[in-house]
């Protein structure tokens, strides 16, 4: 959990409850995901307001009953994915587990379970996880059986030591033992949004819990996401007055921690504003270019976060593997900025480009409060 910068006073439940109903009245006239914060910020009030998109309190689908439409996905692997999720939730695995176990299935088999092929099996290997009857997995009888197959993989993730706190690829490979170990990162963004399907939402909720708790500030989510930094956004993603704006503003205090907000590898670790880096070492300004001194990492899936105006030089450099949560430098106002704040840019490669921070963050369970 990443330490919080001050104490804050819980916000009145009276207060809470009008900005959960406003929530969900406009989720059901908008037709969609839409939400309105109070502007004074508190973990417990964020954390209601976050199940109003669910946590995973439904509990997982049952596989035999009727199965949503997700895009992309036949009925048989959607099916096979919820029994992977039941299977996780009946062992009491933490709700991370279940993102690892549905991404790796994903990269073994599709979500198919696989017969044995022939020419081109890899070796013994069958099932949705691709196991091995010469590899004390099970019988092949046991390993076409998906709830066996899936109970194995937990079983083997559950010895892993510190799982929980892994890169998703890092834990399926300490089970798997591929020959390709970093295939499995690119699947979890899809994991992520099939068990929030599957779930009413679990990869939202705190990863190292085994019941449906919404993370509150500072927590990695089953989606293995956190808050940068605990901030209101008072300048959103390309409003009208800022078409040109392609992340949120957060401000915060001169000198506040900044957080990774996932796993990745740090790709730049520089100043914007001037290649010598003469110009951050003092504040910038509305006539400064660039981002000051920033950092940017590729994540999973190729999504990459950006965060800009550092005070002093990044504590990472290039080609770094930082962890969710790990401090990657202090908010500072360096580049075009006009006071402390934190730049926050989320570039999803599906999207072709930049997409707005705060639906993104949302759906892998960290509120921001939003000005207005």
């Amino acid at each position: 959990m990443i330490p919080s910068e001050m104490p804050r006073p819980a916000r009145r439940r009276a207060g809470i409850a009008a900005a959960l109903t406003a929530t969900l009245a406009l989720l059901c006239c908008c037709g969609g995901v839409a939400a309105f914060f109070l502007s004074d910020p508190s973990a417990e009030g964020d954390t209601l307001l976050a199940a109003a998109l669910g946590c995973g309190e439904g509990g997982p689908i049952d596989p035999n009953g009727e199965l949503p439409d997700i895009p992309g996905y036949r009925d048989e692997q959607i099916r096979n994915a919820a029994i992977i999720i039941n299977v996780g939730a009946a062992m009491e695995v933490a709700r991370r587990g279940w993102v690892i176990a549905v991404a790796t299935a994903m990269q073994e088999s599709s979500l198919t379970n696989l017969p044995h092929l022939g020419d081109r099996n890899d070796h013994d290997s069958l099932g949705l996880f691709q196991q091995r009857p010469s590899q004390g997995w099970g019988t092949p009888e046991q390993l076409q059986d998906p709830e066996y197959a899936a109970g194995k993989f937990y079983e083997r993730l559950l010895k892993v030591s510190g799982w929980r706190e892994m890169p998703l690829t890092e834990a399926a490979q300490a089970v798997q033992r591929s020959a390709y170990p970093d295939a499995y990162a690119k699947h979890e963004p899809d994991a992520t949004m099939i068990v929030n399907r599957l779930t009413d939402g679990a990869a939202r909720s705190v990863g190292d819990a085994t019941d449906p708790r919404c993370a509150t500030p500072g927590e990695v989510t089953a989606s293995g996401w956190t808050a940068p930094i605990r901030a209101k956004v008072t300048s959103g993603f390309r409003t009208a007055s800022r078409p040109g704006h392609d992340g949120v503003d957060l401000p915060a205090l001169r000198h506040t921690p900044i957080y990774a907000a996932a796993d990745g590898i740090v790709i730049t670790s520089a100043c914007d504003t001037d290649s010598t880096g003469r110009l951050c070492l003092r504040d910038g300004s509305p006539s400064t270019p660039g981002c000051g001194w920033y950092v940017k990492i590729q994540h999973a899936g190729g999504i990459v976060t950006m965060y800009c105006h550092m005070q002093e030089r990044p504590l990472v450099r290039v080609n770094d593997r930082v962890s969710v949560g790990q401090q990657l430098g202090t908010v500072g106002s360096t580049g075009h900025s006009s006071g402390p704040h934190l730049h926050f840019e989320v570039h999803d490669p599906r999207a072709g480009g930049p997409v707005d921070p705060v639906p993104f963050m949302h759906e892998r369970g960290v509120v921001f409060d939003v000005d207005g």
